[in-house]
């Protein structure tokens, strides 16, 4: 069902790990590293919108949830992937600093919630340099999910379009609902 490409590239990249590099992929990977760019990312909607920022930080938030959904509720029991850390075959060989997270992975969360993140900020805002910016650390959470061993590189784009598409729509939503009140 799957291609192989997705395992030869996972290999890859997991193989190719470097002892320096595994202490900042797994910060690079934490929830709670990124909570400092999430409270300013809140503070520059709020200077952006003042009264009406509530309605942005709703839409953000909506994104983020409807992708973590989506991915964990929706598409992970439905596929019933398993995560490369708990593939037999590549028990000999895989590389996981940080220990193996729960059975199935596709599509990835982490980059579902990144990628709407990047996506709803850049809507809301319009600001290209944030948007570049804030898509390069999506793409830089994504690419610690596999370096860490927790996700294949198909789980990981999965995850983004999930994340960006969803921030897409709600926007298309959230638009309409703005211009209603």
């Amino acid at each position: 069902m799957f291609p192989a490409w997705d395992s030869d590239l996972f290999r890859f990249i997991n193989e190719a790990h470097q002892p320096w590099l595994d202490g900042p992929m797994e910060i690079i990977s934490g929830k709670l590293t990124w909570i400092p760019l999430y409270g300013l990312l809140i503070y520059s909607l709020f200077r952006r919108y003042q009264s009406a920022s509530w309605k942005a930080i709703i839409y953000l938030l909506s994104t983020v949830v409807f992708a973590d959904q989506f991915s964990s509720s929706l598409l992970k029991p439905l596929f019933k992937r398993l995560r490369p850390c708990h593939v037999e075959e590549f028990q000999s060989w895989i590389h996981l600093p940080a220990g193996c997270g729960g059975m199935y992975g596709f599509c990835s969360s982490h980059a579902a919630n990144a990628f709407a993140i990047a996506v709803g900020y850049y809507l809301l805002t319009k600001n290209k340099f944030a948007g570049l910016a804030l898509v390069l650390w999506a793409s830089l959470i994504s690419y610690s999910r596999i370096y860490l061993g927790a996700h294949y590189p198909l789980d990981v784009i999965v995850g983004a379009l999930v994340g960006s598409v969803g921030a897409w729509g709600l926007f298309i939503i959230y638009e309409r609902l703005i211009k209603k009140s």
